[in-house]
């Protein structure tokens, strides 16, 4: 995998702290890291992104080389810091992996991260293959190095998670790191140490640019009067569809920001036209239009500004050979050749609509199920976040209203709760998200008399990235034991008076809990407890069964609970034994008691 070809790649290059907080396509880098790295490398799951990325700093101010993980949401998170890092700069290699999801696949956003580098004046190192990926750590940290400063890392989905022979490589020889000194005061960032940072920071892009334009990673191919500029997984796309020579037209590769404009100008010469194929934004496109201008250079530039290429959504084979097609055609008076192959998608059948759901047995559906059942005819808002939790929001539960970032569900449920007074403002969080952004909106509702619900669905992981430790398990990621931070004794202790904890399976005692928080005013909670159906054992425990000389057909069970194990066939209910767990929810439910076996809870 992509991932773990970045994980080998920073141990080949020498990386002695990682970090990151999981989240999809990221979270199998630092798995690996703890899988393979032998002695002498310290790696944690975070708390959070912004304290991972500061973490690494101090032990990259003391020459240590630092990898740090997150997606591109995560970014946001750590760009209080990081901003500032750049201006402090460090001693050892920093690289900063930022991994983009177009798309797209699992995130809010479609956020590239190249803009990011520019706005932050950082250098962009972009993989086009796990290959690829598996050899340009070790340049990011090296440049990291040369120019001391962080240096971001932007693999996207399709890097991260396909899959590659990679061979492995002698492990490299970083400098021996020196150690924290003070230096005269060069970690402390004043106002007039920021301005001549500045300053330094811009003379250095600018030498970056034109060292980039011999970068190995930035390529130009082939002859001819037109040209595609291309980057990142678009560009394996682009191979496929021309050939690796490119016999046909002139081929740019840029895989850094900032932009090679030696490399750019030499490719723009004599060309008449050039198409530009990449994710997510026109960044490479932006470059090029400008570099045209900048040297009068005369040549019409199409790609997602032109309306050639699509703005949103991630770039497939079939789509780039497409829009090369259409590109060539004028030239070859066809398509470009297909070595006698039709494209893939001819002849493939369309692809069953498989919307995400709830697992069978996921504690969640129970505590969805048991707050809407105790407001119903209430007038409630249900705030959600960010996590498996989401899925809250899909038919037949249709319990979340909102769901905006990590730890913004507490923090509006505030804000609605003063727009609309008269109605039950509840807030749907994860464990994992609790430590991750949770506490201080739960401080601020305190500190500030607002008037919510707190529902904690607590599975005792981080379920949706693949279930990564968190404060609240007890076990770090490097396997040792740790300190389980309890969320019932964190939110005694930051003021939560009205606080009650349940099993999210019984659901007469999770009702009763809501209904009792409803009825209380001001910042209440609701522990939601049960185990991630996805990594409990199922063993020793039974399945549910349908008992067809009891069932009547009522179908409430799967109308009600939308669980992928329950079905209605025929007259009767339907469980599938392979995937029940027996969490006995659907026994609840069943007013016949047609619904047997399962745990007894």
């Amino acid at each position: 995998m992509g991932n773990e070809a970045i994980g080998l790649g920073a141990i080949r290059a020498g990386v002695r702290v990682a970090l990151g907080y999981p989240g999809t396509p990221s979270s199998e880098v630092l798995e690996t890291i703890a899988g393979e790295r032998g002695g002498g490398v310290y790696v944690e799951w975070s708390v959070n992104e912004k304290s991972a990325l500061e973490v690494g700093a101090g032990a990259a101010m003391a020459g240590k080389r630092v990898l740090v993980t997150m997606k591109q949401v995560g970014l946001n998170v750590a760009s209080d810091p990081l901003m500032s890092l750049n201006y402090l700069g460090v001693k050892g290699g920093m690289v900063v992996m930022a991994a983009d999801d177009p798309g797209p696949i699992s995130s809010q956003t479609e956020q590239d991260t190249r803009h990011f580098g520019q706005y932050a004046k950082l250098a962009v190192f972009d993989p086009s293959s796990p290959e690829e990926a598996y050899l340009m750590i070790a340049d990011a940290f090296e440049c990291s190095e040369a120019i001391g400063r962080p240096v971001l890392f932007r693999p996207t989905t399709r890097v991260c998670h396909s899959y590659a022979s990679v061979e492995p490589l002698d492990a490299l020889a970083p400098p021996e790191p020196a150690g924290f000194g003070r230096e005269g005061g060069r970690w402390v960032i004043f106002p007039r140490l920021a301005r001549a940072n500045h300053v330094e920071i811009e003379r250095g892009l600018l030498d970056l640019a034109d060292r980039f334009s011999s970068y190995p990673g930035n390529v130009m191919r082939g002859a001819g009067r037109r040209g595609i500029a291309s980057g990142g997984v678009s560009w394996l796309y682009v191979l496929e569809a021309c050939g690796e020579t490119g016999d046909e037209c002139r081929m740019l590769k840029i895989s850094t920001v900032p932009f090679p404009a030696r490399l750019g100008a030499e490719f723009l010469q004599g060309l008449d036209e050039v198409l530009v194929i990449e994710e997510l934004d026109p960044v490479i496109e932006r470059e090029l239009i400008l570099l045209a201008g900048q040297r009068g250079i005369s040549v019409k530039i199409m790609g997602k500004l032109s309306g050639h290429m699509p703005y949103a959504g991630e770039n497939t084979p079939d789509g780039v050979r497409a829009a090369i097609e259409n590109f060539l055609r004028p030239r070859c008076a066809g398509a470009i050749p297909s070595k006698g192959e039709a494209p893939p998608s001819a002849a493939a059948p369309a692809l069953p609509v498989r919307p995400p759901v709830l697992c069978a047995g996921c504690p969640h559906r129970g505590a969805f199920f048991a707050v809407k059942e105790a407001a119903r005819g209430r007038k409630a808002i249900f705030s959600g976040d960010i996590g498996c939790y989401t899925l809250g929001n899909a038919l037949p539960l249709d319990m979340l209203d909102t769901c905006l970032c990590m730890g913004a569900g507490i923090t509006m449920a505030q804000g609605l709760s003063l727009a609309e007074p008269d109605a039950l403002n509840f807030a749907f969080i994860g464990d994992s998200t609790f430590f991750h952004t949770g506490i201080p909106g739960i401080i601020n509702a305190v500190f500030n008399g607002h008037d919510i619900i707190v529902a904690v669905l607590d599975n005792s992981t981080t379920a949706m990235t693949g279930g990564q430790t968190h404060p609240g398990v007890g076990r770090t990621l490097m396997g040792r034991p740790a300190p389980k931070m309890s969320i019932y004794d964190v939110l005694s202790s930051i003021g939560v008076n009205d606080l009650r904890r349940v099993s999210a399976f019984d659901l007469a005692a999770s009702k009763a809990a809501v209904t009792r928080a409803i009825e209380a005013r001001g910042v209440r909670a609701v522990i939601f407890e049960g185990p991630c159906a996805a990594l409990s054992k199922k063993e020793g425990r039974s399945g549910c069964m349908v008992d067809e000389h009891l069932c009547f057909g009522c179908s409430a069970c799967v109308k009600k609970l939308g669980c992928p194990a329950l079905s209605f066939s025929g007259k009767f209910a339907r469980i599938d034994r392979d995937s029940c767990t027996g969490c006995g929810l659907c026994k609840s439910l069943c007013s016949t008691r047609a619904i047997i076996g399962g745990d007894e809870r």
